[in-house]
Parts: structure tokens; C-alpha cells; sequence
């Protein structure tokens, strides 16, 4: 056991530190390579993960429709104080999996937190987000509801996932929000166009979600066909027809500048993601013990001036082919 914590981070204005690196565990219970997914062994990543000092742990009420949370609540008995514990509501799902919209009413916020509690059998959540938002509900609704949350209890920070500048703003005036979560990584830099700015300007820190760009970029795929038939990614925009090669000329750029650092694909580009500033914490997922090694190894390569240059150069925003989501998902970002 390390009993040397992983570097920290600190989101938001109001003293949230958390693991430099983060734990996501979204594909622990869904959605990637489903028939390589074992309970126990996540638990045994997840208690890896903090037996190595670290301590952000990522999850949300839609992950296998409520698995993943049950999941993270048996492996937190008797670690509980280890963890620093974030979840999510607002994609709402029916008892078959089925996606039936999003919701931000704030009857649904109360309800949906409760449940989120029980499932991970905690008195209460660290950091609390809106998944995406709810266009039909004022976000003063929304965040004015997860804040009396707050005052219950129940929740100690506030954060929303893929939220545009101008509604992020409008949340910061009814309660602090401590972070933001946004798809962000060497082949998604939109962020850089607005959001960055904006959560600087108030204070809120960023968490970047697929910094691994749903494993893209770790160099693992070379063909579609290294994809299990169930997996979601095989319907993503960029693992489809030409934009997989096109890509795959991205991930090779990615290899070469690793091999010259010494390092892995993946150790380069979460290494990047965590060089474009302090208040940046990536949380890259993983179900096997092997690559949450090879990630917490990042927090040891160090780039330069140069290479980030260098990096800029040869990976410049927008180098991606593709679109990260299908239309139908596209519509539900950056409300």
C-alpha cells in the first residue's frame, strides 16, 4: 500500500481538494466492452486506486442505470473517508435501460439524490453534478434545488457536466459550483475556445472527462474490429468508417513524442491534459488494474515548454476527425 497520497487539486472556490488524477468509472457497468465487465475486479481497481493515494472517485445515477453507483457503494464499506465521491442525475432512464430525456426539475433533483444516496449507501455526496441540462427548466430551478441540497446535507459541492458559458454563469449567481465536467483531451480541445475562460474567470475548477478519448489515444485499437459488437464506441462518430484511420494518424503522432519522453501514448496525453493548468483534474477510466498503473504514471512525466509546443504543432485543436457524439448527443452539450 502507498501511503503517500497523489499529488492534489483543488476545484473551486470553497476548498474541494481532490487526487490530481481521478478514477472515472463510468465503464466499470456500461457501455464499454460490457462483456469485460467484473464486479469484483473493478473493486479491486477502485481499492488499487486508493491503496495508491488517490481519492476522486467518478460516477453518475445513469452508469448501468444505478449498477455503478451500487458498484462504488460496496467498494467504499469501511473506506468511505479514502474517498472523495462524485455522482451525477438528469439523464433519465426507464427500467430497461431505455433514455426517456433529461430532466432538472427540482423534484427531480431531490429525488434523484436520494436515490443516488441509498444506491451508494453514503450519508453524503462530495461533489454533486448536473449530467447535462435540462433545456426546459431554468437552471436557477435546477442549481437553487441541488443548493437547498447543500443546506440539508445531503451534498457538500455543486458541479455541472457539458453546460455552455452563459448558463454556467447564470448557475454561479444562485451557489458556488466547484467544477465543471467536460470532455476534454488531445483530439477534444473545444473547451479551449470559451468554457476554460469562463470557469477561470469564476473560480470554478474543470474536470475533463475521456482525457484518454474513450481509449482512442492509448494506441490499443487499430482496427474496428479490436471492438467488442456491443460496444457504444462503435457507433461514435470518430471510431466510424474513414475517421478511424484519420484518427488513427493522430494516435500515431501521439506514440512517436511519447517514445521520444520515454512514456506511453496514454502517459503523454493525460500528462498534456494535466500540463494546460492547475485547476485541471482528468479522470480516465478503467476496469483493469494494469492501466490504472499506466495512468497513475502520468503524474511523472513532465513537459516542457518545448514539448508542448511541439505537441500544439503536430496535434493542433481540432485535429480530430469526427464528431464526439452522434447528432442526437451533439444537441445536448454545451447548453
Amino acid at each position: 500500500m502507498n501511503l503517500h497520497p497523489l499529488p492534489e487539486r483543488t476545484l473551486g472556490k470553497n476548498g474541494l481538494r481532490v487526487s490530481a488524477l481521478g478514477l472515472g468509472c463510468m465503464g466499470m457497468s456500461e457501455f464499454y466492452d460490457p462483456a469485460q465487465m467484473n464486479d469484483n475486479e473493478s473493486i479491486r481497481v477502485i481499492h488499487r486506486f486508493l491503496d495508491e493515494g488517490g481519492n476522486f472517485l467518478d460516477t453518475a445515477d445513469m452508469y448501468g442505470w444505478g449498477r455503478n453507483e451500487t458498484l462504488l457503494g460496496r467498494a467504499l464499506a469501511g473506506r468511505r473517508q479514502q474517498a472523495v465521491l462524485a455522482t451525477k442525475f438528469a439523464n433519465v432512464r426507464g427500467p430497461n435501460g431505455e433514455f426517456l430525456g433529461i430532466r432538472g426539475d427540482a423534484a427531480y433533483v431531490r429525488e434523484a439524490c436520494d436515490a443516488s444516496l441509498r444506491r451508494l449507501k453514503v450519508d453524503v455526496i462530495d461533489l454533486y453534478y448536473q449530467h447535462r441540462v435540462d433545456p426546459k427548466v431554468p437552471i436557477e430551478e435546477t442549481v437553487g434545488a441541488m443548493a437547498e441540497l447543500v443546506k440539508a446535507g445531503k451534498v457538500r459541492h455543486l458541479g455541472l457536466s457539458e453546460a455552455g458559458s452563459a448558463t454556467i454563469r447564470r448557475a454561479a449567481k444562485v451557489h458556488p459550483i466547484a467544477a465543471l465536467q467536460t470532455e476534454y483531451s488531445l483530439w477534444s480541445r473545444d473547451p479551449e475556445d470559451e468554457l476554460l475562460a469562463t470557469v477561470r474567470e469564476l473560480g470554478i475548477g474543470f474536470v475533463a472527462y475521456s482525457p484518454l478519448g474513450r481509449g482512442f489515444l492509448t494506441g490499443q485499437f487499430k482496427t474496428i474490429a479490436d471492438l467488442a459488437s456491443d460496444d457504444w464506441r462503435k457507433d461514435s462518430p470518430r471510431f466510424q468508417g474513414e475517421n478511424f484511420q484519420k484518427n488513427l494518424d493522430v494516435v500515431a503522432k501521439i506514440q512517436e513524442i511519447a517514445a521520444a519522453k520515454g512514456c506511453t501514448a496514454s502517459q503523454l496525453a493525460l500528462a498534456w491534459v494535466l500540463a494546460q493548468g492547475p485547476d485541471i483534474v482528468p479522470i480516465p477510466g478503467t476496469k483493469r488494474a494494469k492501466y490504472l498503473d499506466e495512468n497513475l504514471g502520468a503524474l511523472t512525466v513532465s513537459l516542457t515548454t518545448g514539448d508542448l509546443q511541439q505537441i500544439n504543432r503536430l496535434l493542433p485543436s481540432g485535429v480530430a476527425a469526427g464528431q464526439r457524439y452522434h447528432a442526437q448527443g451533439m444537441q445536448a452539450v454545451g447548453r
